[in-house]
């Protein structure tokens, strides 16, 4: 009997875009009967039927008895071995998982081929440009008193205590209910979640506040100061760059029930020294001299891979995306958070800045998006490879910078399928360090580099 992957597939790849790419595939009529019968003989050998032995049922029975879910056990292998097969065959670089374009509207026939589409992304083809010699200035840093400072600061404040309130003020966290809807009339519910919170803006945020994972302007005077059992109306323009492309532009409604209200009181440095363990409040900062030395260094290492980045952003050209796909953007969001959790930044900081580029300027995203690709390459040509060692590293690092333990980070990244970017982010490390490794580095005191790089972030 003739297998059915060596039956040839009829494969169509055309240009769907930018780095896109749609895969119309047809089975044969041969390859589907060949598919449905193998279904039906492994249904025979196994089905218990009443009346009759295992295995021992007519298959007309059978096919009778089980036509759906023999039909529909088929249909699966057809299409994932047949993907998978123009994949390979064509030497498409996909990226992302495909999306299906009414394959679950298909139905298996005997007799009949089988016929489907798919589109993917793909990595997009360009010239790398030269990599060595580029220059690179190394920013002399060093630990500051007002660091520390800050350090402390934060501490004691993680370290806080809540103290429920009737009323709230600016800079207190309301915990509640938030509900996110289309404005239209009986509009799509995009998020219901029990216990979220909000913070009030401070006078130095100028009104402007997150919730839901979204960023307002006017967020302040939309929320007012609502009382606990209070509810809040606030809209808002669904972000361009959201991961979820069914909010992009809409009229967004977010409606929040507030449950209680509360202030973080910060705790005494007496309290925070006696619970790390430590003697003195010297001691706390001199831990934290030698953290922020570390980080220094991390920080170090990032103003000189911000310059390759921006040397190979300035030197490839490429046709991308007129707009990031769901999930590229939910990679981006992925990629920066795990970065800046590697630069020791502040989890509320990130989950605000993460807010701010869904709604960043879709060049911005472009941007990101083509750094991506470009070290993705360069790493190839270079052969940069990840081993587990360093990503138990890298989570271990990350997980000290946190105050948390390596192995609850590690879940925490399992379950938020961020493992991958982890991965990504040393690879990037490793391939951009490579190419400095082959650059023209120079060091220059940090008034220096602030003042030649004044316009960067």
């Amino acid at each position: 009997m003739t297998e059915t992957a060596e039956i040839k597939h009829n494969v169509t790849i055309t240009d769907d875009g930018p780095s896109r790419k749609k895969i119309e595939i047809e089975i044969p009529a041969e390859a589907v009967d060949e598919k449905l019968l193998g279904s039906l003989d492994t249904l025979a050998a196994e089905a218990e039927v009443p009346g009759f032995r295992k295995g021992r049922a007519p298959k007309r029975l059978l096919e009778k008895k089980f036509a759906e879910l023999i039909n529909k056990e088929a249909k699966s292998e057809l299409i994932t071995s047949a993907y998978s097969q123009a994949i390979e065959e064509n030497s498409l670089k996909v990226i992302g998982d495909p999306i299906a374009d009414g394959v679950e509207d298909v139905k298996v026939e005997s007799g009949k081929p089988l016929k489907f589409t798919f589109q993917v992304e793909v990595l997009p083809e360009f010239e790398m440009p030269a990599i060595e010699d580029i220059e690179v200035f190394k920013p002399l840093l060093e630990v500051t008193d007002e660091q520390v400072d800050g350090e402390l600061e934060k501490l004691q404040i993680n370290e806080g205590d809540l103290e429920q309130r009737d009323e709230p003020e600016a800079g207190d966290y309301l915990t509640g209910h938030g509900i996110m809807t289309d404005s239209a009339k009986d509009g799509e519910e995009f998020y219901n979640i029990e216990g979220a919170v909000v913070r009030i803006p401070i006078k130095e945020d100028k009104g402007r506040g997150m919730v839901l994972g979204v960023v307002v302007e006017d967020f302040g005077k939309q929320l007012g100061l609502p009382k606990p059992g209070d509810t809040a109306t606030v809209k808002v323009k669904g972000p361009q760059n959201h991961e979820r492309e069914d909010i992009r532009g809409k009229d967004l409604v977010i409606t929040f029930k507030a449950d209680r209200v509360d202030r973080i009181v910060p705790a005494p440095m007496a309290d925070v020294v006696a619970k790390l363990g430590y003697e003195s409040e010297e001691e706390v900062r001199e831990m934290f001299k030698t953290r922020l030395g570390q980080r220094i260094l991390i920080n170090q290492q990032a103003a000189m891979r911000q310059q390759v980045a921006d040397h190979l952003l300035k030197n490839v050209e490429m046709e991308l995306p007129e707009r990031l796909s769901a999930g590229q953007a939910e990679r981006l969001m992925h990629r920066q958070r795990v970065e800046m959790m590697y630069q020791g930044i502040d989890e509320m900081v990130i989950e605000q800045r993460v807010a701010e580029m869904r709604d960043s300027s879709s060049e911005q995203a472009s941007r990101e998006l083509k750094l991506s690709f470009i070290l993705n390459k360069a790493g190839e040509d270079l052969e940069v490879r990840v081993e587990e060692a360093e990503v138990n590293g890298r989570i271990a690092q990350m997980a000290a910078e946190r105050g948390a333990r390596p192995d609850q980070l590690r879940q925490q990244l399992i379950q938020s399928n961020q493992v991958g970017a982890v991965v990504q982010q040393i690879r990037e490390h490793k391939t951009i360090d490579a190419i400095i490794g082959k650059a023209k580095v120079e060091e220059i005191t940090a008034e220096d580099f602030k003042k030649k790089f004044a316009d960067k972030d």
